[in-house]
């Protein structure tokens, strides 16, 4: 599990948790329903569990 620095697109997430799901100790849901990042740093391949590709890997 290579761990890499995420960004999440507050404009594309639709608050439909998956990376919560799947990475309940790299995400969370903010007030507004929106993923967040709880520590800025997440698996490298929780990108492909946004369905609407709302996170990326920063370079």
């Amino acid at each position: 599990m290579e761990r890499r620095k995420v960004k999440i697109d507050s404009s594309a997430c639709i608050g439909c948790a998956a990376c919560v799901g799947t990475y309940p100790d790299d995400f969370t849901l903010n007030d507004a329903g929106l993923a967040d990042i709880v520590t800025g740093e997440a698996d490298a391949e929780s990108v492909d569990v946004c369905p609407v590709g709302a996170i990326s890997v920063e370079e």
